[in-house]
Order: structure tokens, then C-alpha cells, then sequence
């Protein structure tokens, strides 16, 4: 590896704002970890203790599965979709 390959390495790809944090993680991270088809009550199991990002701040994964009425989800865009559907869509609240 060159000096200027380890440089770029060292950089972030991004430049990061100054600002505050914002609190969670965002539902397609989730939903990468994660095989389909799957049922409600197995996503709950497996990830229902995460925090994920939403509109009014965040939430545990658990508490939005509960109100959403799908038993099961054929895909991660269905999952993504029955999410955004209960906690709403727009800017992420910050800290």
C-alpha cells in the first residue's frame, strides 16, 4: 500500500458535519441483517432491542413492531415500507 493509499484510508469518505448527534441507527441498516421472508414475532426476537432513527427521535424496533398489523414481511422493502408507514417519513430528529 502507497503513502497516499494510506492517507485516503485515514480520511473519512465523507466529511462529517458539525452538529448534533443524532440518536439510533437507520432502518436499512437494520434490515440488512436480516433474512426474508420473515415474521413479526422472529424480527422482534432478533432485533427488537434495536434503536432505530425516526422523524420524532428514536424508537426501539419492538415498540414500532408492535403497532404495525403485518404478521409477515415478504421483503426488506415491505419491512422497510411497514416501518416508515408507523413512524413516519422526513428528517431525522437530533439530540
Amino acid at each position: 500500500m502507497s503513502d497516499t493509499d494510506e492517507a485516503e484510508a485515514e480520511e473519512p469518505a465523507v466529511e462529517l458535519g458539525e452538529g448534533p448527534d443524532v440518536a439510533g441507527e437507520p432502518i436499512a441498516r437494520v434490515a440488512s441483517r436480516l433474512t426474508w421472508p420473515a415474521k413479526r414475532s422472529d424480527l422482534r426476537a432478533q432485533e427488537g432491542d434495536a434503536t432505530i432513527r425516526t422523524p420524532e427521535g428514536a424508537r426501539n424496533l419492538g415498540d414500532v413492531l408492535d403497532e404495525s398489523e403485518v404478521p409477515l414481511f415478504e421483503s426488506r422493502s415491505e419491512f422497510v415500507t411497514e416501518i416508515e408507514d408507523v413512524v413516519g417519513r422526513g428528517p431525522v430528529a437530533t439530540e
